[in-house]
């Protein structure tokens, strides 16, 4: 694949990037994709290694080696041909995908990566800006009615996949725009949401309806997340009115830091923070807005929500951003014959990083744990701390570290436990140990929960994860859902 000696004669080209200065003007993406010549050589450094990783390395299993190769041929038509075979959506996951598959690449064990991710950003770019990205509505329509439930990643590329096995498919979203997390968690700097609005007229020219601001079940009083419904429909309803129904609803449930001082006003979730920001750049009007201007802000939670929530704070104009994590600080450098071709631990640093640390109001602190918020009349103005050691499997304190940080605002990213509850208990749909929906991914049978006609997937079934993973899912229980209406299934899994 590739040049057979490119691996050799190239090296890996990253992206670019616009300057800080100008790009923390605005809330656009600043991301300088690769040239026609940029990608060829990157194709080109895919080597003939006999048995590609990457490909098991990536959740959706993208054919990899074939798309780089025809991208060094110049073959740009074919590439989107093979990279759509697996996954619906790579516009998204070329943008704000972490790249198992660069970890699993076999140039990564001694050199860098091909750079996949950057390929398959050029590609589909490429694709739309040709019009080789077409609406393939079914030719045979099915009469039968899928009701999918939650519009984020695993519920649209399920509905597509459905769409065009000829079922009559109905979307439904809480919020009053597609797209779950893809829209309302990540920010537009990582991925503006045209990207989604694009996709969203290509699947209605599929015949897939999409019904917004509609809630199926019962939202839970004082449950935080966004929720713009007007309209509430029963699960009976649904069950009623469609011969199948996939539940593809995020893992919406925040982990909570139940610390002395939590009910301070200045602590919030980080997905009530995001979300804000989204829905003002998408022209609404909020009543009021959370916003880091000019305050000390302390993220706890060292992922990928806790650095978009220092990028957001950074564009806001906070005086300073600390970014808490737990866990010890990870070496710069993974020891790649220990853990290759896994996803390696190692220190990453996000864009939103450089982005605080070149304005000099970046402080990341690891083996760092929250004790207690304080405050004044109700209001938050710091938090005290300790260091934290991981000795037998659990964390211990270190005498004599204590400390307390100024802070006006504090985010919590740490992660998501579960999905909203009533959701699956509106279907009576049965729960695994740790609250998500209980559906094995087995060929036969799978993504089928306890109810009949009620499948789960994404999220809601496997817990927080990638994006690319909810793709897979989706692609998956759409082909469970399609055997089970017709007793066998064309749709790839």
């Amino acid at each position: 694949m590739g040049k057979v000696t490119g691996f050799l004669e190239y090296e890996r080209l990253e992206e670019g990037y616009k300057p800080v200065a100008e790009r923390l003007k605005h809330y656009k993406e600043f991301v300088i994709g690769l040239d026609d010549a940029q990608a060829k050589v990157q194709g080109a450094r895919c080597m003939d290694c006999g048995t590609p990783f990457c490909n098991n390395g990536c959740p959706v299993n993208n054919i990899i080696p074939d798309f780089n190769d025809l991208v060094y041929q110049g073959d740009w038509k074919n590439a989107i041909a093979v990279l759509h075979s697996t996954n619906n959506f790579p516009e998204f996951t070329g943008r704000i995908c972490p790249a198992p598959c660069e970890a699993a690449c076999v140039v990564n064990v001694n050199g860098d990566a091909v750079g996949i991710k950057s390929l398959e950003h050029a590609i589909i770019d490429k694709a739309w800006e040709n019009g080789w990205v077409q609406p393939q509505p079914a030719k045979v329509k099915t009469g039968k009615k899928v009701a999918v439930v939650g519009s984020g990643p695993a519920g649209l590329a399920a509905a597509q996949q459905l769409a065009r096995a000829g079922h009559d498919v109905t979307v439904f979203e809480k919020n009053s725009r597609i797209g779950g997390l893809l829209r309302y968690g990540i920010p537009d700097f990582k991925m503006e949401k045209w990207l989604i609005d694009r996709r969203v007229t290509q699947m209605e020219a599929e015949g897939v309806v999409f019904k917004t601001c509609t809630l199926v079940g019962v939202m839970p009083e004082g449950c935080k997340v966004t929720n713009d419904a007007k309209t509430v429909i029963s699960a009976e309803q649904l069950k009623s009115e469609f011969d199948a129904v996939l539940l593809t609803g995020g893992s919406e449930q925040s982990r909570d830091l139940p610390v002395p001082g939590r009910e301070l006003d200045g602590v919030y979730f980080a997905m009530e923070f995001l979300p804000q920001q989204n829905k003002v750049n998408a022209g609404d009007k909020l009543p009021q807005q959370l916003r880091a201007d000019g305050k000390h802000v302390i993220v706890i939670g060292g992922g990928d929500t806790g650095s978009d929530c220092v990028g957001t704070s950074t564009r806001h104009g906070a005086l300073s951003v600390t970014q808490f994590e737990v866990m010890p600080m990870p070496p710069e450098q993974e020891n790649k014959p220990l853990v290759w071709p896994y996803w390696p631990l190692k220190l990453r640093t996000s864009s939103s990083h450089d982005e605080s640390a070149e304005k000099g109001i970046l402080k990341r602190e690891f083996a760092i744990s929250t004790k207690a918020f304080v405050g004044e009349n109700g209001k938050l103005t710091g938090l005290k701390t300790v260091q934290v050691e991981f000795k037998d499997g659990k964390f211990s304190e270190v005498p004599g570290s204590e400390k307390e940080y100024p802070a006006d605002l504090v985010l919590l990213a740490m992660g998501f436990v579960n999905p909203v509850g009533t959701i699956l208990e509106a279907f009576g749909v049965s729960k695994d140990p740790r609250g998500n929906a209980k559906a094995h991914t087995e060929f036969t049978g799978g993504y089928a929960t306890n109810v009949d006609k009620v499948f789960a997937a994404g999220d809601i079934r496997r817990g927080q994860s990638l994006v690319v993973w909810a793709i897979r899912e989706g692609r998956q229980a759409a082909r469970a859902v399609d055997e089970f209406l017709m007793g066998y299934s064309d749709l790839p899994r």
